[in-house]
C-alpha cells in the first residue's frame, strides 16, 4: 500500500504589541485572547493525545515578536489580571443567565469552568511561561518548533539592502535560541514572501527548510514534476515545500469551508457588544470602547443573517459537527493520497497544511478540537502519516532543483496587501531609516551611542512589522496601525539627532529602550 505524508504547519505570530505605561491597553488583548483561545488549549490538546498514546506529529513557528511578548513579565501580569477579570464576568453571566434562555446558562457555566482551568495551567502548571510547554513537547518529539523573521517584515521588499534582509533574520534566529536554546532548521518566511536570492541568506544562517505558496512553485524557472507534493531544491541547496492552497481552502473557505457550517460559533458577537454598559462597563476597555469578551452565546446561523438574528449556540452540536468535519478531511486525504499515488509512483507524496495558529480556536473556536479529532482519524490509517519537515526530508529519495517565484501567500500571490495607494507612504520612510543606519553602523562611538544606535536599530524593525501595512490595507484597526509607524520613525529619528549632535538625551533613551523593550543582549555590530 503506498504511503503518504500530511504536514501540519502552524504560524504562530502576533505583532510587538507592549505598553508598559499603560495599566490596560485594549491591542494588548489581541495576545491575551490568542492565549486563552489557542495557544494554551493547544497546550491541552497535547495533553490528551499524548495521555491517549496517540502519535501526532506538528510544525509549529513562533514569531520572535511572539516569543519576546510571551516572555514579558508585565505582560504575564497582566493576562493574569485580564483572565481573572474575565472570570469575574462570567461568574456574573453564570448568575444572570439563569433567568435568561436555558442554551445560554449552559454555555456561561462552560466559560466559567473553561477560564478557571485556562488560569491554573497558565499561573500554576507553567508559571506564567507557557514557551516552556512548546518546548516540552518539542524535547518529547511531538513538535518540530521553528521562527521567523524579527518583526515579520516583507522580506523581498528589503531585498535591496540584503543586510537588513540578514538582520532581519539573525535577530529572529537569535530570538528563539534565547527561548528555546538551539536553532531551529526551518524559517517561515513572514507572508510567504520570497524572492530569488533569499534562498542564499537563509543558508548562510543554516536554514534547511521553508514553505511556500503554490505560485512560487508553479510558477518558477521549470515546473515542478510533482506539482507541490514533494519538496523540491533551491540552487542553494535550500528545501522548500509547497503549500496547496485550493486543499487548504477545504477548511477555511468562507463560502464552502468547514468553518463556514452555521451551527459553529459566531466570532463577531460577543457580550461585550451585546450587554448593557453599565453592566459591562468595567470588562471593556477603560475608554469606554466596547470589544470582545470571549463569552459568546450566538452560531454562525447562517450568512444571509445579520449579527442580531444569529441563533444561540448549541456546542455539543457544534463538536458533533466537527468531529464529523475532521473524519471528512481525513477520509478526503486518503482518496487523495490514492490519486497522487497513481500520478506520482515514483514519491511518497507529501500534503501541506499551513495556517496562521490563531486560526484555530480564537477564529475558529472549534478548530483545536478539529486538530484533535484529524490526529485521532490518522492514527487509525497505516499508510498516512502526520510527518515533520525533517523527518519528511531524512527519507525522501526523489528531488527535483528548480528556482521559485517571487510570491507570497496573499491575494493573487502577490503583494498588494502589504503594497497598495493606502500604505505605500509606510516605505519611503522606512528606506530613509534604512540609509542613515547604512551611514552610522560601522562609525566608531562609545557605549552610551551604542545603545543609541542599537534603539535606533529596534525602532527600524519595529516599524518594518507586515501587521501595520496589512492592517491599514484591511481597514480594522487603522488608527493603531498608523500611529505605531508614525512613533517608532519619530523615535528614530529623534535619536538620531542625539548621535549627530553628540547629546544623548538620558531620560529619552532609557525611556524608549524601556518601552520598546525588545532583542535585548543581541549584537548589532555581528550583523550589519
Amino acid at each position: 500500500m503506498k504511503k503518504g505524508n500530511i504536514l501540519f504547519v502552524l504560524h504562530s505570530h502576533l505583532p510587538y504589541v507592549r505598553h508598559p505605561d499603560y495599566e490596560e491597553f485594549m491591542e494588548e488583548r489581541w495576545l491575551f485572547e490568542a492565549i486563552t483561545e489557542t495557544y494554551v488549549p493547544l497546550i491541552q490538546m497535547f495533553k490528551k493525545l499524548e495521555h491517549r498514546g496517540i502519535e501526532f506529529k506538528l510544525t509549529m513557528s513562533f514569531s520572535p515578536t511572539l516569543i519576546e511578548m510571551l516572555s514579558s513579565i508585565d505582560l504575564q501580569e497582566k493576562y493574569v489580571r485580564y483572565l481573572k477579570k474575565i472570570i469575574k464576568l462570567a461568574e456574573n453571566e453564570y448568575i444572570k443567565t439563569k433567568d435568561e434562555e436555558i442554551q445560554k446558562h449552559k454555555m456561561a457555566d462552560y466559560y466559567l469552568n473553561r477560564f478557571k482551568e485556562i488560569l491554573v495551567i497558565f499561573e500554576r502548571e507553567y508559571e506564567k511561561n507557557i514557551l516552556e510547554a512548546f518546548k516540552e513537547y518539542a524535547e518529547k518529539g511531538y513538535l518540530e518548533l521553528i521562527t521567523t523573521a524579527a518583526t515579520h517584515a516583507v522580506l523581498p521588499i528589503y531585498q535591496e539592502y540584503p543586510d537588513i534582509v540578514k538582520m532581519q533574520v539573525k535577530y529572529g534566529l537569535e530570538t528563539f535560541k534565547k527561548a528555546f536554546g538551539y536553532y531551529p532548521k526551518g524559517f517561515w518566511l513572514p507572508e510567504l514572501a520570497y524572492y530569488e536570492g533569499l534562498d542564499a541568506i537563509l543558508k548562510e544562517f543554516g536554514i534547511e527548510y521553508t514553505i511556500l505558496e503554490r505560485e512560487a512553485l508553479i510558477h518558477g524557472e521549470s515546473y515542478p514534476l510533482y506539482n507541490v507534493y514533494n519538496p523540491i531544491m533551491t540552487h542553494e541547496g535550500l528545501f522548500v515545500f509547497g503549500r496547496d492552497k485550493e486543499n487548504n481552502f477545504e477548511i477555511f473557505d468562507p463560502e464552502y469551508g468547514y468553518t463556514s457550517d452555521p451551527r459553529y460559533r459566531e466570532f463577531y458577537r460577543d457580550i461585550g457588544f451585546d450587554r448593557e454598559y453599565e453592566y459591562i462597563k468595567d470588562y471593556i476597555d477603560k475608554s469606554g470602547v466596547r470589544c470582545n469578551t470571549g463569552i459568546k452565546y450566538h452560531k454562525i446561523t447562517g450568512k444571509e443573517k445579520e449579527l442580531f438574528e444569529k441563533g444561540l449556540y448549541d456546542i455539543d452540536e457544534a463538536y458533533s459537527v466537527v468531529k464529523e468535519h475532521a473524519k471528512d478531511f481525513v477520509e478526503k486525504r486518503k482518496k487523495q493520497l490514492k490519486k497522487l499515488s497513481n500520478e506520482y509512483p515514483e514519491i511518497e507524496p507529501t500534503m501541506v497544511y499551513a495556517f496562521n495558529t490563531d486560526f484555530f480556536g480564537h477564529w475558529w473556536y472549534e478548530g483545536i478540537i478539529f486538530l484533535q479529532k484529524v490526529f485521532e482519524n490518522l492514527d487509525a490509517v497505516e499508510n498516512l502519516n502526520a510527518k515533520t519537515p525533517m523527518e519528511i526530508l531524512n527519507d525522501i529519495e526523489e528531488i527535483q532543483m528548480l528556482s521559485p517565484s517571487k510570491s507570497t501567500w496573499g491575494i493573487n500571490g502577490y503583494f498588494e496587501e502589504w503594497i497598495n495607494g493606502n500604505n505605500d507612504w509606510i516605505y519611503p520612510a522606512i528606506y530613509e531609516m534604512v540609509e542613515v543606519l547604512k551611514k552610522k553602523i560601522n562609525n566608531k562611538f562609545t557605549e552610551q551611542e551604542k545603545r543609541v544606535l542599537q534603539q535606533m536599530i529596534t525602532e527600524l524593525m519595529l516599524t518594518q512589522s507586515s501587521d501595520w501595512a496589512f492592517i491599514i490595507s484591511s481597514g480594522t484597526t487603522v488608527e493603531y496601525a498608523v500611529n505605531r509607524i508614525k512613533t517608532h520613525v519619530k523615535r528614530f529619528f529623534e535619536l538620531n539627532e542625539m548621535l549627530d549632535s553628540g547629546k544623548i538625551e538620558k531620560n529619552k533613551l532609557k525611556y524608549y529602550m524601556w518601552v520598546d523593550k525588545i532583542f535585548e543582549n543581541i549584537d548589532y555590530s555581528k550583523i550589519m
